[in-house]
């Protein structure tokens, strides 16, 4: 006999032996007998049994079911600015930045702790840091179904180089060569080494076959830049625009051959407004779910509201930045000591920010001011110092300082933009500073005019200003002297031989300790903050109001608005039980 019929002739006896019991037929003959009271009694009591075997079997199941995140919801989220250039090589708005980060995807992206790979399957640093080899995966799409190429890498940063596109990010592929090794893999060769270069390599790439045709004058004015093809997580689907061809709403699906995989939430709808007010009545009226860089008079108003994500500290420093340059005052050091000490930072806090921020004493965002002297402000002390150096009060109670040269009066300008925040800022110093004994002239402009006509040709005494210092915390480009004309970001014209030489050491440790990089990085900072080049004010918080419905939205320490949206495939709505132990780890809710 097979081994087959053997099982299925045991079961079948098993089964037969059991029914020969006659289990249920005894059980009537007893019920049978049974008068109707103890009828009665004995079916109460088989259903209390049954009900409470099956209670108890649900609790014993329950307890071994854990929720899991499952595909499938929605959201709408609420920014301010309609959409010009959902394009990588274009994008300067938020709005813009915001779609980019979910419609296209690069090489690397950032992850938790570093860099991670996206489109790339893997990558190695050789030359001494000045040769990338990238390889792509064989499962990078692009949404309409054409592979990822190396093809495709190379034509995205032929256009970021590209002088007529005039790309925001083609400072960082300046030097840069880059060549095809085979389909699936490529090459970047740098000049010399540069640490930070696998930032500009999260960049995303644009499919050749959607964009060849389009010459550079062309370019900008593609359709493809308000409905891109890209190989992120979330596709287009849907475009709404208004009467001027302007779009309103932009609907997002999870695209399911995205490289990390795909996104557990379906869809996302975004929606824009054309100012802070109209986006908050929007939230209230529930319209929208969710809302990204919020002002702090906005912010303020949600109090203790749980779902105000406000603890993700921003890598940008705001500060004035003194040009010795033009206003040979800063060039006495006390000077420059004094404006620090007297500097009500935590008041600016806590009136401008409203809070939603920390107060620094450094060029970085880690650098938080923790003597509590300079974070109050003590105009006392301030001006002891200057008084001790020889500053004396004029007849109009101003400061002033004989020297060999002349007399010199402690009065400057300070630049700003129309910001809200930046004007009420610039006022509080202004107030400050004079009760030091100080002339203070406050200039305000637009952005754009300060941005292409005052900070370019470095036209200023004293500049109230952020700088947006990045993820990786690349000082090179703010602090080194060869940066100190347009388009170096050296914005205060500082120079310091020592910090040179620390920042290109910085740059050439590419591979190597990360415990000496930060040191050198060390020095750089200490240099910095004994020079005072710059009084440092606050380094700002994002302010994100996440959707009540989403689950596990992780804000770390963001370079900007648009990262919010780095960890989307980590987020989720939908949820289903399963059994705790076909869980893994890392997908426990």
């Amino acid at each position: 006999m097979k081994p087959n019929s053997k099982i299925a002739s045991f079961f079948n006896a098993l089964f037969v032996d059991f029914r020969h019991l006659n289990i249920i037929a005894k059980i009537e003959k007893v019920v049978d007998r049974m008068n109707p009271s103890e009828k009665i009694f004995f079916f109460l009591v088989s259903l209390v049994c049954v009900v409470s075997g099956l209670v108890l079997l649900i609790r014993v199941h329950n307890s071994f079911l854990v929720a899991v995140p499952s595909f499938g919801g929605s959201f709408t989220e609420g920014v301010v600015g309609s959409p010009r250039f959902i394009n990588p090589v274009l994008a300067i708005s938020d709005t813009d930045k915001d779609l980019v980060t979910l419609v296209y995807s690069g090489l690397l992206k950032v992850g938790d702790d570093g860099f991670v790979e996206d489109l790339a399957s893997s990558y190695e640093i050789k030359e001494g840091g000045t040769v990338y080899d990238f390889v792509i995966k064989d499962s990078a799409y692009f949404h309409d179904g054409k592979k990822v190429t190396a093809d495709d890498v190379i034509f995205t940063v032929a256009k970021i180089l590209d002088p007529v596109i005039k790309s925001p990010k083609r400072a960082n592929w300046e030097g840069v060569r880059v060549e095809k090794i085979s389909d699936q893999a490529v090459r970047f060769t740098l000049e010399k080494p540069y640490a930070p270069f696998l930032e500009a390599l999260t960049v995303g790439i644009l499919p050749k076959h959607i964009w060849e045709k389009a010459s550079s004058e062309e370019f900008p004015f593609s359709e493809f830049n308000i409905d891109p093809i890209g190989s992120g997580p979330y596709k287009i689907k849907k475009i709404g625009k208004n009467g001027g061809g302007i779009p309103t709403i932009i609907t997002l699906s999870s695209f399911h051959n995205y490289a990390l995989g795909r996104p557990k939430i379906e869809s996302i709808v975004f929606k824009f407004f054309q100012n802070e007010n109209d986006l908050h009545l929007a939230y209230e009226d529930r319209s929208v779910d969710s809302m990204a860089g919020l002002s702090p008079t906005v912010a303020r108003s949600f109090g203790d509201n749980k779902n105000l994500l406000k603890n993700a500290a921003l890598p940008r420093v705001f500060g004035v930045f003194l040009n010795q340059n033009l206003a040979p005052v800063f060039l006495n050091k006390e000077v420059r000591e004094a404006l620090n000490i007297a500097a009500p930072k935590q008041q600016i806090v806590d009136e401008v920010l409203y809070g939603f921020g920390r107060v620094l004493n450094g060029p970085t965002p880690l650098d938080k001011e923790t003597d509590s002297e300079i974070v109050q402000g003590n105009a006392e002390k301030a001006k002891s110092i200057l008084l001790e150096n020889g500053w004396k009060e004029n007849e109009n109670g101003l400061l002033e300082k004989k020297t060999k040269t002349g007399t010199t009066l402690l009065s400057f300008s300070i630049t700003t933009s129309d910001a809200p925040e930046l004007k009420k800022t610039a006022q509080i110093l202004e107030e400050a500073w004079e009760k030091l004994g100080a002339q203070i002239d406050v200039k305000i402009f637009e952005p754009g005019d300060l941005s292409q006509n005052i900070i370019r040709g470095r036209k200023y005494d004293a500049l109230l200003f952020g700088e947006m210092v990045g993820a990786e915390s690349d000082l090179y480009p703010f602090w080194h002297s060869s940066q100190r004309i347009d388009p170096g970001l050296n914005i205060s014209l500082y120079t310091n031989i020592t910090v040179d030489k620390m920042l290109e050491e910085i740059q050439r440790n590419v591979g190597t300790s990360s415990t000496e990089s930060m040191d050198k990085k060390d020095v750089v900072v200490s240099e910095i903050k004994n020079d005072i080049p710059v009084i440092f004010l606050f380094s700002p918080n994002l302010l994100y109001v996440a959707a009540d419905e989403v689950k596990n939205v992780l804000l770390k320490d963001v370079s900007s608005q648009n990262e919010i949206f780095l960890s989307i495939n980590k987020w989720f709505i939908e949820t289903d039980k399963v059994w705790k132990i076909f869980v893994p780890k890392n997908q426990l809710e």
